[in-house]
């Protein structure tokens, strides 16, 4: 495939329904970073991501055949995918062990290691009021608002009106605001030592 033009994603696909298995590695090479980004952002730990991520995967191979071009776009077929299995785990991991996106620490400046604690916990409080909203809430939350999906491309992604999304990302606004104001009146103290802050 490396002498071929770049193929759609349409196109893979379908070689991925007949068993071609370097469509499938193209494909994934495309569109993993997506996928374990919603998975890792739904669940809240990089661990579970991963093992969504590889099901969703998995589950392209099986369903690739019964995938109809023009009905949707791959990536949120495949992201529609993902979140049967973020809805199928039998219990969702509520931490906030996730990482840093890759190339953040690239970004850094250097600050105050009193501000960059106040950032860190403040990435903390979101992180856990996040993946403690109710589902509905946190799918469109993560959908529109971390990935910046447009309501249509939400409203696919998730099988619903384009309403029903509009109407969950503001409730799941107000619920998200008002955790971070709960949590903001009831800050966690200083740690005893700063010595390992870097």
């Amino acid at each position: 495939m490396a002498d071929e033009p770049r193929l759609s994603d349409d196109v893979l696909i379908a070689r991925i329904g007949s068993g071609d298995r370097e469509a499938f590695a193209e494909l994934y090479r495309r569109h993993k970073s997506v996928v374990s980004r919603f998975a890792a952002h739904m669940c809240g730990s990089r661990a579970t991501a991963e093992d969504i991520v590889h099901e969703a995967f998995v589950a392209v191979i099986e369903s690739a055949a019964r995938y109809r071009p023009g009905r949707t776009e791959a990536k949120l077929w495949l992201l529609g995918i993902a979140r049967n299995y973020v809805r199928r785990a039998r219990a969702i991991r509520r931490t906030t062990s996730l990482d840093e996106e890759p190339g953040a620490a690239a970004l850094a400046v250097e600050t105050d290691p009193l501000t960059d604690l106040e950032r860190q916990r403040n990435l903390a409080s979101l992180r856990r009021a996040i993946v403690a909203l109710p589902m509905r809430y946190r799918e469109a939350i993560v959908l529109c608002d971390l990935h910046e999906f447009s309501y249509a491309d939400a409203a696919t992604a998730l099988g619903c009106a384009v309403g029903t999304v509009r109407s969950r990302l503001h409730r799941g606004r107000a619920l998200l605001a008002r955790d971070l104001c709960i949590r903001q009146e009831h800050p966690c103290p200083l740690p005893a030592t700063t010595r390992t802050i870097s």
